[in-house]
């Protein structure tokens, strides 16, 4: 996926918590290129604006739901195959309940508050990292 080893994969981050976004930004951006976005809609357009290597989504958001945006996001050729895992404040077990009725849409799933070495084994999970070959 990434033939230059001097480039950083590209993470997008979507929640409508600002503190959240700022979490993740700072685990994630001495890494890779993170971006953020504090909606769904945002996040949608910048997925399709910019090569994305991963999603990290945010289940609940005021504008719309994380299911709503990985339903939009599978629909359209330009992201349909940019891996999402879901970020959730629930309960394991509804959560992985819930994230199990999408049928293997997303990839996987954490829970919040983040964990630094959870976020980066999920991140190693679904992309190759930057400094293998």
């Amino acid at each position: 996926m990434n033939t230059d080893d001097n480039k950083k994969f590209s993470i997008l981050a979507i929640d409508d918590t600002p503190m959240q976004l700022k979490i993740l930004t700072q685990m994630l951006s001495p890494l890779y290129d993170v971006r953020v976005a504090t909606s769904g809609e945002k996040g949608i357009k910048l997925a399709q604006k910019h090569h994305i290597d991963l999603i990290f989504l945010d289940i609940i958001m005021e504008d719309m739901s994380g299911f709503e945006v990985l339903e939009q996001l599978k629909s359209s050729s330009k992201t349909a195959s940019i891996p999402v895992v879901f970020t959730t404040s629930m309960e394991k077990d509804t959560a992985e309940s819930e994230i199990k009725n999408l049928a293997g849409e997303a990839v996987d799933y954490i829970t919040k508050p983040f964990e630094k070495e959870v976020v980066l084994h999920m991140v190693g999970l679904h992309t190759k990292s930057p400094n293998e070959t």
